[in-house]
């Protein structure tokens, strides 16, 4: 499942993770066996990446660089802490259908992003290309439920199907399984916000600065070229001079 999570059970919003079988919070979870035991390690590498790499990027309006084939669509979405009033950022694998924004917890009802969106509806997400508001709700129809589930699950790339499956080909009742442990929202579009491509935003000042880095590159081998040609004509001139003086001593 794509990156989803980038707080962990200490932060005040996210609350204790409920014991599984045998005391393991992951297990009631539909992953495959060998992916269970990598669940609590992953979380925390991808609190790293998702703090220092994935939002910052998005941020930036560098997002379409992180959509491969790989790690497939990702956004960023913007919660509030259902304890602290905070605003909460996640990265997440996402969909689009029928006008709305969709994505899974990858880790069940415990993801802190879910559990606050239910609290409070009125969220943002930061598309690579465009930041929006929005007004999220699980969804529950079973018929819904299903295809928005697989056009995520289309959506997450090389690691959607390495973690669940062809969810694509599987059928009905595999991908109620995976709903179940796996819950969705959809997010309706209510407002466009400021984002980096919008004017005044953090992507004006890229290529500004790509401008001005180029400039100088431009001086710098413009420079370079003035002082090979001079280096050849002063060589130039010290050979003629050469020349000129061996012709003398020999009249």
């Amino acid at each position: 499942m794509a990156p989803d999570d980038d707080e962990g059970v200490g932060d005040p919003d996210s609350g204790a993770l409920p014991a599984g079988r045998a005391g393991d919070p992951y297990a009631d979870l539909p992953y495959p066996r060998w992916m269970t035991g990598l669940l609590g390690p992953l979380r925390s590498g991808f609190r790293v990446a998702n703090t220092w790499l994935t939002v910052p990027l998005i941020e930036r309006g560098l997002g379409p660089l992180l959509v491969t084939p790989a790690t497939g669509s990702i956004l960023v979405l913007r919660t509030r802490g259902r304890s602290t009033g905070l605003i909460r950022q996640a990265p997440l694998g996402y969909a689009l259908v029928d006008g709305r924004i969709v994505v899974v917890a990858g880790y069940g009802r415990t993801c802190h992003w879910f559990r606050n969106a239910l609290a409070e509806p009125r969220v943002e997400v930061a598309l690579p290309g465009a930041v929006l508001a929005g007004y999220a709700e699980e969804v529950t129809d079973p018929v819904e439920l299903r295809r928005a589930f697989r056009a995520v699950a289309g959506a997450l790339g090389a690691i959607g199907v390495a973690t669940l499956g062809d969810v694509a080909r599987a059928d009905d009742d595999r991908v109620d399984e995976l709903a179940r442990g796996f819950p969705v929202l959809a997010i309706t579009p209510t407002g466009v916000l400021p984002g980096p491509y919008d004017p005044g935003g953090s992507f004006w000042r890229l290529p500004f600065a790509a401008t001005v880095m180029a400039g100088m590159a431009a001086g710098v081998a413009a420079g370079a070229a003035r002082r090979r040609r001079r280096g050849r004509a002063d060589r130039a001139v010290v050979s003629g001079g050469a020349e000129r003086g061996r012709a003398d001593r020999r009249c």
